[in-house]
């Protein structure tokens, strides 16, 4: 659990006079996912905050399960997103689910309208839409309008019973169709579906909507302040007449903050599932997603990931944040973490000609140059090795100072070896070159005889393990996918309910085509007992880590989490 305390921010200025003035007596905030996907980073910002200012104060967090939609919704969402939160580092005081509250929110509607603030519209969605009015022009009443509580109540009732088909009929607020916020012009409430439900299964075919289910669930639990992103900024005066209208005891607050958007990253969850849907992706924790499992998967630690929604802070503002902050915060995590060793991606072999025969000699190497205390391991050398492709060219340009014939390199922890021969196949293709090695450079031994330019990495032959590694690049070729913010609360935690429709498909025109790279190479003979989710940092190719899925015995898959090096630089304080 991280027990930093957040930084200064208009939220944690509010509860603290909240606190101060005697307002709440204790702070309650809740994360409240809906299960309709996997949670991605944006939403770990969004837990964050909740966790973190909850606990800040002595208080307590809820997990809350915006569970109104049975349509979209599904189990396997709602055990990933405890999964994910409890990996990021942070532990519920309870877990709660809005269906839990479905009858008290079928009272709250018919004391609606009892009082003559809800009615049964008989207009099916595109009609509703299309008296909605815009920004600059004022809705039109629903024919059904004026229809009495009596004759409300009993369709209500029937509409309960299943007497009506999907989109037959809804409940909507009655509020005011002329209103400048469109967010107050009658919405709906409540509408039918016949559909079976994660938890409550098939008791109810109407469920609520979750710009009204939302207050109530707060309002229920003894939210004191409930913490969403900007785009339901507009949608807090409904927020509040629910709670006033309904007669809730309780009177929660809602406070907007900026979401978290990064650079070629789409968040909408519904563009997420059309990926996965589409099979554009290996699934929800496909390497190349913004989701937290996917991040998993690929190799990102939890610490790096609070570090950098920390750094991020919290505020009113709206922005794309540049994908390598994110990054930084990873190399950040791992540098100390992770030993360092060598693999061989695109291997040419090299053969060592005045090496003997049939030897083979165990040479020592540090684990990370950085972190003494993680000790030193011994790795094999003998007559063949592996090395990079591009650590040789027969032709160089000039200042290249790896291998090519004639010139002299040191290979990392063992010896300088010399190229004097290059084999070729029948297409002129290099399959292999020769060296011979200086006895008397052997790494460690304190020669000083001469200097060379050049060090390389290399892989023994014999003992290395093969290793399939996958390279990554961003999945969106767009360096700000999503500049037009749907009006959804994904990183809030729930969607904003809209009337249904498909998600656009331009977005997946500006997928990479170059996303995956997918190599075969091989990695020293001790990696062959690799686990899933070890993490290594392999010399010039950056930080990787076992895949878990696709990994097997003795054949580890190994993901780049991240390159070596950015141009990126955090901005001084």
């Amino acid at each position: 659990m991280d027990n930093r305390t957040t930084p200064p921010n208009f939220i944690k200025n509010i509860i603290t006079e909240d606190l101060r003035s005697g307002k709440v007596q204790e702070v309650i905030t809740r994360f409240p996912p809906e299960p309709n996907g996997y949670l991605h980073i944006g939403h770990a910002k969004a837990i964050w905050i909740n966790f973190a200012l909850g606990g800040e104060f002595g208080g307590k967090t809820n997990l809350r399960f915006d569970d109104t939609n049975p349509v979209k919704e599904d189990v396997e969402y709602v055990q990933s997103i405890q999964e994910d939160v409890k990996w990021l580092g942070y532990e519920w005081s309870e877990k709660r689910f809005a269906s839990d509250y479905f009858d008290e929110m079928y009272s709250r509607a018919v004391l609606l309208i009892q009082k003559g603030k809800a009615y049964i519209d008989d207009q099916s969605a595109d009609e509703i839409r299309a008296m909605r009015g815009t920004l600059t022009e004022p809705g039109k009443n629903s024919p059904y309008r004026d229809r009495s509580v009596e004759e409300n109540l009993d369709l209500f009732t029937r509409m309960r019973a299943g007497e009506f088909q999907n989109g037959e009929k809804v409940l909507r607020a009655k509020i005011d169709m002329a209103s400048p916020n469109i967010n107050l012009r009658d919405p709906v409430i409540y509408r039918i579906a016949h559909a079976h439900h994660h938890n409550t299964g098939d008791k109810w075919c109407i469920y609520p909507m979750y710009a009204f289910a939302h207050p109530l669930e707060d309002a229920i639990e003894g939210v004191t302040h409930s913490l969403c992103s900007l785009e339901f900024e507009d949608q807090r005066p409904f927020y509040d007449w629910v709670i006033a209208e309904c007669e809730m005891e309780n009177q929660p607050h809602q406070y907007e903050f900026g979401r978290l958007n990064l650079s070629q990253m789409v968040t909408s969850k519904r563009k997420l599932k059309l990926l996965v849907d589409e099979g554009h992706v290996d699934g929800w924790d496909d390497p190349r997603m913004p989701t937290i499992s996917g991040l998993r998967r690929r190799g990102y630690t939890p610490e790096a990931i609070r570090d950098f929604v920390y750094e991020t802070g919290i505020s009113k503002s709206q922005g794309v944040i540049d994908l390598q902050t994110l990054e930084h915060f990873v190399r950040e995590d791992l540098k100390l973490k992770a030993p360092r060793t060598m693999a061989v991606l695109h291997p040419l072999k090299v053969v060592i000609t005045n090496y003997p025969e049939g030897q083979v000699e165990w040479l020592e190497a540090e684990n990370n140059v950085e972190n003494p205390e993680m000790g030193n391991r011994q790795i094999p050398f003998s007559r063949e090795i592996y090395i990079e492709q591009d650590d040789f060219m027969e032709n160089p340009p000039n200042k290249y100072f790896r291998l090519f014939p004639g010139n002299e390199v040191r290979l990392k922890h063992a010896y300088f070896i010399k190229c004097n021969d290059v084999i070729k196949d029948a297409e002129g293709n290099v399959t292999e070159i020769h060296c011979t090695y200086d006895v008397e450079t052997k790494s460690g031994s304190g020669f000083t005889g001469r200097k060379v330019k050049g060090t390389i990495h290399w892989v023994e032959a014999t003992q290395a393990v093969p290793a399939e590694f996958r390279l990554y690049e961003p999945l969106i070729a767009a360096e700000a996918p999503e500049a037009d913010i749907e009006p959804e609360a994904a990183v809030a935690g729930a969607e904003v309910e809209v009337v249904e429709e498909q998600p656009e498909k331009t977005f997946l025109d500006q997928l990479n085509p170059n996303s995956l790279e997918v190599v075969q190479g091989f990695v020293e003979q001790e990696m062959k007992e690799a686990k899933a989710q070890d993490k290594f940092q392999f010399f010039r190719h950056g930080y990787f880590s076992v895949d878990p899925k696709h990994s097997e015995p003795g054949r580890p898959v190994f993901n780049r989490v991240v390159s070596l090096k950015s141009s990126f630089q955090l901005p001084k304080a």
